[in-house]
């Protein structure tokens, strides 16, 4: 299971019924911290949505390793397959679902690049296997065989033998700042709650409605 206590998140807001929260990260943050306690699996896991250049739609699992009232932060290599489409259109959606909890959260918003600096900082936290295999992975790209990958791991490997692994200069993550949340909760006959929070700016306050199921 991935350790999430490490993840930097603002405290949980206790509320008794979610509808009646006036401010979405608050609201998050009460409910990734009762997905951390009931999540078999990687409670910080969550879809991820770009296009390409013709619009089509592309989606996969990542891993948030950070949130806080700026957005949610990923990281992965700028070359990937992602990381092509979010420098193209820097736009997002992402997805969590809690299916222990039987609750859903959406967000949509503006992507931009963390900074060196912090992508250095994460960079270092990662287990040194991960490490070299960020800079053996072409991520994205046609491998010819199992074979193949696991030469150019074991080529890095005795590179840094000894001593920390830098991270690799194509390897970073980005922020997705939100205009936009929705929490789903399930009820009883598909009669759910939806709680939708939108703002136009990241400067402007949210404004908050009830859609139907």
């Amino acid at each position: 299971m991935t350790d999430t206590t490490s993840i930097k998140h603002p405290s949980p807001l206790t509320l008794g019924d979610f509808t009646q929260a006036e401010e979405p990260f608050a609201l998050f943050a009460e409910w990734f911290a009762e997905a951390c306690k009931s999540e078999p699996n990687d409670p910080n896991a969550m879809s991820l949505a770009t296009v390409d250049a013709t619009g089509l739609p592309d989606v996969r699992m990542v891993l948030m390793k950070g949130y806080d009232a700026t957005g949610f932060v990923f990281y992965s290599h700028i070359a990937s397959q992602k990381g092509r489409e979010l420098a193209a259109n820097p736009k997002a959606a992402l997805l969590f679902h809690w299916k222990s909890l039987k609750r859903q959260v959406r967000i949509r918003g503006n992507v931009s690049p963390v900074t060196d600096a912090e992508a250095d900082d994460y960079f270092a936290t990662r287990p040194k296997q991960a490490q070299i295999g960020a800079w053996a992975s072409k991520q994205s790209q046609p491998l010819e065989s199992r074979f193949a990958f696991e030469q150019a791991i074991a080529k890095v490997a005795a590179k840094h033998l000894i001593g920390e692994v830098p991270r690799p200069p194509g390897w970073s993550g980005w922020r997705i700042a939100p205009v936009r949340f929705e929490f789903w909760h399930d009820r009883p006959f598909r009669l759910h709650d939806r709680i939708e929070f939108s703002r136009d700016t990241l400067q402007a306050s949210w404004t908050k409605t009830r859609l139907y199921p």
